[in-house]
């Protein structure tokens, strides 16, 4: 049993440090420990070893590396392996100082000084002195400096970088997920080249530690060698100058290494393939460069005094590489012309298949050919941007994302004439001029202008088509004066705000519940569950509420709201009754008058009683209105005269009833009498002010 204890206790230590967090720790505190304690020769050539493989291995990984963020623990590794080398020069002094003269020093350290500078003292000095001036001067101050300018162009970035992200997501081009992946990449490529010119400060202060401790060690060394050991002063600078020597190269071939790895991370300024592939692209992409460089070289070499072979030979190296690049560009742009061919063959047949004739456009546009102008944007056509820019301002203001309007020409219609499709059918036309803008009266003009009279399409008010070159005559007499792209984007956005309801279906409504799920899934769970409410019953109330022009953009608030009601009521009608009463603060706001007051129409007490009694209620909670027809004709006649009066507020005709009978009143007059806004007394928030300017009657 106590074996067994012992074991499992073991096992337990084992397993503590077999983290990776714990493995970091010990080896930072080992890297401390080396400036402390003394080191037995074996164990210093191990670590020097390590050093120096670890800057290999780092230069290797800075070369496969795509892209800087695919090797952000950068910052972090160059930290490390400075405070390591700069550990083992502190380790390398002491065991120069203490065991030069008897033997106990590095083997590497005094390969490095008798086989690299081939024993000389002096040759050796400059070498080391070369690698510093290399490392401080040109590498790591361009590093340093590229990655400083690169963390101020990206921090000054972000701001737009955002904003085209929030707009391709609004627009619909993009998904939550890619949305968020991708601001996360922006503040990450900050984060590295902010460390990055952090850190390059630690590689140019181990170049000036290595200086300093070089010049130390040779006279520390030269006075240790006279004093202590009784040596002569060309004895004492043979020895100590020498492995002084061998540990600085030592040190400063790693940190050369590293800081070349460093500039080629931060350099890498595009492309998503390796450094490798990237450079023999690029410069295999200029055979012809290639060739005059082959043949400038031969005429290098025929030069009298010019030494022959080495010019003649890289002479043509350089012509063998114009033929290869020059044959890869051949097969490339062959293999992109098949590729291109097979894609209009594929393309045909898929033409010709029965299956791509069964789909449909959600949306779309088709225009006369005088009109392809306006919707060709190598024509400088503008209709295209302010159809991005109407889904962007729509997706802000009702909470859907509206399909990609295809636009396309269609011979049948008449030049000027122009249609909206909707899944396929025609449901709305309009008629332009080419070339002439509208003019609208706002109701204010007294000198009107001559023109061609005709409508504007979208809301049927009479307008005037004036040519172009009357426009600013046009806008001085007080009229509204519109472009032909401007009148199709308007009459579209008409379309779109009447039809919201049949563009959200059950695929888009569960893309907008899979993003407020990712913040409130309780939320969601609670309400679609097989207990209380499918993904279609959600989809008939926010189509009931886009019908009615009602924002679905506080979807937290329609899920709140139905998950109160859904344990007791299924029926969406009803259920879209009390999310109305939620939303009532964003109903009622675009309704309100200059000087925040709720103009409405009331119904007189009999109307009331009339619709009250003539409401028929089935047992899932619904209802429907059945009232006589000559009553019927009343009420219509009666709403019809008295939402007149709000043609001189400005403002849209609003019936306030009572709750039990909106929902069936609204179906009533929808029909007959559009455009008119039905809201119910307790969809009116407390503290908003109303005023009756009118009453219906019969």
């Amino acid at each position: 049993m106590a074996a067994a204890e012992i074991s499992l206790e073991d096992n337990t230590r084992l397993g503590f440090l077999r983290s990776p967090d714990v493995q970091l720790a010990i080896g930072i505190i080992g890297i401390i420990f080396t400036m402390i304690m003394p080191l037995p020769p074996l164990l210093l050539d191990l670590l020097l070893t390590i050093s120096i493989t670890a800057a290999f291995l780092v230069l290797m990984i800075s070369i496969y590396v795509k892209e800087p963020l695919e090797f952000s623990t950068f910052p972090t590794v160059l930290l490390i392996t400075t405070l390591f080398r700069l550990g083992l020069n502190v380790a390398t002094t002491r065991s120069i100082l203490l065991g030069a003269p008897t033997g106990g020093v590095s083997d590497v350290i005094a390969s490095f000084g008798n086989f690299v500078v081939g024993g000389n003292v002096a040759v050796g000095f400059v070498i080391f002195v070369i690698l510093v001036i290399i490392n401080f001067i040109v590498i790591t101050k361009g590093a340093g400096r590229v990655a400083e300018v690169g963390a101020r162009f990206t921090l000054d970035a972000m701001p737009g970088k955002q904003m085209a992200i929030d707009a391709e997501l609004n627009a619909g081009l993009i998904e939550r997920e890619e949305a968020k992946s991708r601001r996360i990449k922006i503040e990450r490529e900050s984060d590295f080249y902010g460390s990055m010119d952090g850190a390059s400060k630690f590689v140019r202060g181990d170049a000036i530690a290595g200086i300093i401790i070089t010049a130390i060690n040779i006279i520390v060394g030269l006075i240790v060698g006279v004093v202590q050991y009784d040596m002569s002063f060309g004895e004492s600078a043979q020895l100590f100058t020498l492995l002084t020597v061998g540990d600085g190269l030592v040190s400063q071939i790693p940190a050369l290494i590293i800081s070349t790895a460093a500039g080629i991370v931060v350099t890498r300024a595009g492309g998503n393939d390796k450094l490798s592939e990237n450079l023999s692209n690029q410069i295999g992409a200029y055979p012809k460069a290639l060739y005059l460089c082959s043949a400038l070289l031969a005429v290098l070499a025929i030069i009298p005094g010019l030494p022959f072979l080495p010019f003649v030979v890289m002479s043509g190296a350089f012509f063998y590489f114009s033929r290869l690049a020059d044959k890869r560009l051949s097969n490339k742009k062959q293999a992109v012309d098949e590729k291109e061919q097979k894609e209009i063959e594929e393309g045909d047949g898929a033409a010709d298949s029965v299956e791509n004739l069964l789909h449909l456009d959600t949306l779309a546009l088709e225009v006369g050919v005088g009109l392809i102008p306006l919707v060709d944007t190598e024509q400088d056509g503008e209709v295209l941007e302010r159809i991005i820019s109407a889904r962007k301002q729509f997706a802000q203001e009702m909470g859907i994302i509206v399909p990609m309007v295809m636009v396309r020409d269609n011979v049948q219609l008449k030049p000027g004439e122009y249609q909206v499709l909707l899944k396929g059918n025609s449901i709305a036309k309009g008629a332009l001029m080419v070339d002439y803008s509208l003019a609208m009266d706002p109701g204010d003009v007294s000198d009107p202008i001559d023109g061609i009279p005709g409508k504007e399409p979208a809301y049927g008010l009479d307008a005037t088509w004036i040519k172009n070159s009357q426009k600013d005559e046009a806008a001085f007499r007080g009229y509204t004066v519109v472009n032909t792209a401007t009148v199709i984007v308007t009459h579209l956005t008409k379309i779109v705000d009447d039809h919201a309801a049949e563009l959200l279906g059950r695929q888009e409504a569960q893309s907008l519940i899979d993003g407020l799920k990712q913040e409130y899934p309780k939320v969601v769970e609670e309400v679609l569950s097989p207990d209380r409410l499918s993904l279609g019953d959600i989809v008939k109330v926010l189509q009931n509420l886009l019908a009615e022009k009602v924002s679905i953009r506080d979807l937290l608030t329609v899920f709140e709201t139905i998950g109160d009601y859904c344990k007791s009521i299924k029926n969406p009608d009803v259920l879209t009754r009390y999310v109305r009463k939620g939303l009532g603060r964003g109903i009622i706001g675009k309704y309100l008058s200059h000087d925040e007051k709720l103009l409405v129409i009331t119904l007189d007490r009999a109307v009331e009683d009339l619709v009250v009694s003539g409401i028929q209620h089935r047992e899932d909670g619904s209802s429907t209105l059945q009232l006589e027809p000559e009553i019927a004709q009343q009420i219509l006649n009666s709403v019809a005269a008295v939402i007149d009066v709000f043609q001189t507020t400005g403002t849209t005709p609003i019936i306030l009833c009572g709750s039990l009978i909106r929902w069936d009143f609204r179906h009533l007059i929808a029909r007959f009498v559009p455009g008119v806004t039905v809201l119910a007394f307790d969809e009116i928030p407390q503290g908003v002010v109303t005023e009756s300017v009118g009453v219906v009657t019969i």
